[in-house]
């Protein structure tokens, strides 16, 4: 089982790069550079709630994610297989952030919530439902977000650079943020560093 688990979530990586891949869908308000204020469509996440460092946890996640959507789930039909979508979203668990340390520490172990966006063709009543339970189906109402996009591996003093550049455009703006950050990973492990996606999110 666990076997089949890394096969699939190899292909669904191989998938990033040989084809085009559903984005949550959002109207952008106000662009600059790599800042942008995006408001977000309701939509529906499969997300799990899992601990240990940046990268066990984010690994974790990720296969648990992957094995529901190749397969694990249940519907009237059978289990289906669910289109991949992206980002991969990452966030901390605790709603207080030191917002001054480096949240993604590798030594420090923290409660992580890791969830895939589901298409928009599913609802809560037509999506498969999960064999596993620690796979979670929720509904996401419409949101606001300040975002920043930047390339490169992510890295503490990516991250704390990266932040402190968005916590300054909203202060700007006389925003505050509602929330921890939220960090969105568009590429496969294997892109080149300058060639990835990332972004980090802040919720007003």
């Amino acid at each position: 089982m666990r076997l089949n688990i890394y096969i699939a979530s190899f292909l669904f990586l191989m998938s990033f790069t040989v084809m085009a891949i559903e984005e949550p869908e959002f109207i952008s308000i106000e662009k600059k550079d790599a800042f942008e204020i995006r408001e977000y469509k309701s939509k529906l996440i499969a997300q799990v709630l899992v601990s240990g460092t940046f990268d066990s946890a984010s690994n974790k996640g990720f296969r648990l994610l992957a094995d529901f959507i190749f397969g694990n789930n249940k519907t009237n039909e059978g289990s289906k297989k669910i289109e991949m979508t992206a980002p991969v979203i990452t966030r901390e668990a605790s709603e207080k952030i030191e917002m001054t340390a480096p949240v993604i520490s590798e030594e420090t172990e923290r409660g992580w919530y890791i969830s895939f966006n589901m298409p928009k063709e599913y609802t809560k009543e037509t999506l498969p439902i999960p064999n596993n339970s620690e796979v979670k189906i929720i509904e996401v109402p419409s949101e606001k977000f300040a975002v920043i996009t930047f390339s490169g591996l992510v890295r503490d003093k990516k991250y704390v650079e990266m932040l402190n550049l968005l916590n300054e455009e909203m202060k700007k703006r006389n925003l505050e943020a509602k929330g921890p950050p939220v960090l969105a990973r568009y590429n496969p492990p294997w892109t080149l560093p300058f060639l990835r996606r990332n972004e980090l999110m802040l919720r007003f």
